[in-house]
């Protein structure tokens, strides 16, 4: 009996153990990594001074017209990540990829991540650089982000174009967005190995690869501090704040939509940006196949049909 107990126990401690020991070489092995992928991050575009902190912004081309690039929830490095929609566009327009606090090489910050407060920042950002006209080009969560920016800085916006944009009252805007235990996750190393089981999540995409590691180390960077979290955390409140709001009249509004978004609580997802663009006078939906990520393999045609929507 006394030979039964100590072997169960020894099993028991066995079994605690293992997971034990895993975890805490996850763990070295995530600290290591990530101190040596941080010191390894490479400078790009310029920082600009932004209520007290910096605010990184890519600028490329010279064109008359200014188009002013906004990320989606989470997009780790905007900057880059906008590479091939930038390098299309910049032959006829000033782009300005902005990488609100939180992503890319921009500051952390306490301020709460609202649609008002971040529509701010991006403002004070375009003010440092003496930008006072542009077109708002918003990827995902931009599309909240924009008609908060719209409501805000109406005479400075010339149109809004989106890219699989969110819309309001869409499927799930009411949702929380989980963030419970993400940062003990990286601590643990326990993403890292899942990123890596995961593979390279740029193949097959128009990202060299420097360019492809440079946004790796910046997705840890990035991904699970405090600044984004916050945003993650103010999601559902955001759609709330803008919900029934539409883009005002009298701004163009040309939105391209993913006609291959697998999402089953995106239904009518075609038929929510027909419905806003459909609330101005001059709206117009572009159904392009790919993923959410039109950006990514869409390029060559939204920044032709952008051309073509501005010149109009």
């Amino acid at each position: 009996m006394r030979t039964s107990l100590k072997v169960t126990l020894w099993t028991v401690g066995a079994l605690v153990a293992v997971p034990v020991l895993t975890l805490t070489t996850t763990s070295i092995v995530d600290l290591v990594a990530t101190r040596s992928e941080l010191a390894a991050i490479t400078p790009y575009g310029e920082l600009v001074p932004v209520d007290g902190k910096e605010m990184n912004v890519v600028v490329s081309g010279s064109g008359a017209d200014t188009i002013v690039l906004l990320p989606g929830l989470g997009t780790a490095a905007p900057g880059l990540d906008f590479g091939p929609l930038v390098s299309e566009l910049d032959d006829t327009h000033r782009v300005v990829a902005v990488e609100p606090f939180g992503s890319g090489l921009s500051d952390q910050t306490d301020s709460p991540r609202t649609a008002e407060n971040i529509a701010g920042e991006v403002h004070e950002a375009l003010g440092q650089l003496g930008i006072d006209r542009y077109a708002l080009m918003g990827h995902s969560i931009s599309g909240v982000y924009a008609l908060e920016y719209s409501r805000l800085f109406a005479s400075e916006v010339t149109a809004f174009i989106g890219i699989d944009s969110s819309v309001p009252d869409q499927p799930g805007a009411e949702d929380p967005v989980p963030t419970d235990g993400t940062a003990l996750l990286r601590s643990l190393g326990v993403l890292r190995v899942a990123s890596a089981l995961a593979g390279d999540t740029y193949a097959g995409l128009p990202y060299d690869e420097g360019t492809k590691e440079q946004m790796r180390f910046l997705t840890t960077k990035n991904s699970t501090a405090p600044t984004l979290l916050d945003e993650m955390d103010h999601t559902a409140s955001n759609f709330a704040s803008v919900s029934g709001r539409t883009f005002p009249a009298d701004l163009p509004v040309l939105l391209f939509v993913a006609q291959d978004d697998a999402d089953p609580d995106a239904g009518g997802w075609l038929e929510l940006h027909e419905n806003q663009a459909a609330s101005v006078v001059r709206g117009q939906v572009v159904a392009l196949e790919g993923d959410h990520y039109l950006h990514h393999t869409q390029a060559t045609r939204i920044a032709a049909d952008t051309d073509e929507f501005l010149a109009g």
